[in-house]
């Protein structure tokens, strides 16, 4: 745990750093993440300088309403798709009018998994900016809470190697 802590701590300082200097703000919109990514940032002293919201999107329904995700897509490409990721992070974005934007949807575990959809899969999506919004993904190794603080920290990190170029 001192690990991820540590290297939170560390993303976390960097980015309120950039985002402070930039008079930018960021949100997120997490599904397997329950709202951690966001927490992680609120847990900074000083972070509504440059924090803004958070949209725990879980369900189906919730990405739809929320977030503006298309049903069709959800059925067609399941929550956990970098469509998906996409769709979740420029909804925020719209939603939102914030400059940094991460979204994050996968299969924290232990169960969930399906072929090609191991457990441990998570797709990740960013706005940053006015650039066209990116995508990858990464099966994590572990049980659900190490998954979890995996995609956190790649999230989080995410941002940082956007935002400092």
């Amino acid at each position: 745990m001192l690990e991820f802590e540590s290297q939170i701590d560390s993303l976390l300082k960097e980015i309120a750093g950039i985002l402070v200097s930039r008079n930018w703000r960021m949100a997120t919109a997490e599904s397997c993440t329950g709202g951690w990514i966001a927490k992680s940032c609120t847990d900074v002293a000083g972070s509504s300088a440059w924090f803004d919201r958070a949209y725990v999107t879980y369900s189906y329904r919730a990405k739809e309403q929320m977030l503006g995700v298309s049903h069709a897509d959800l059925v067609k490409y399941g929550a956990v798709s970098d469509e998906i990721a996409l769709q979740m992070a420029t909804g925020a974005r719209q939603h939102s009018g914030v400059a940094v934007i991460v979204s994050a949807t996968g299969i924290a575990g232990p169960g969930g998994g399906m072929p090609g959809k191991p457990v441990g899969l998570v797709h990740f999506g960013w706005c940053i900016g006015d650039r066209p919004a990116v995508c990858d993904s990464v099966v994590f190794k572990g049980d659900r809470n190490s998954v979890r603080q995996q995609t956190v920290v790649h999230a989080l990190d995410g941002i940082a190697s956007r935002i400092r170029s």
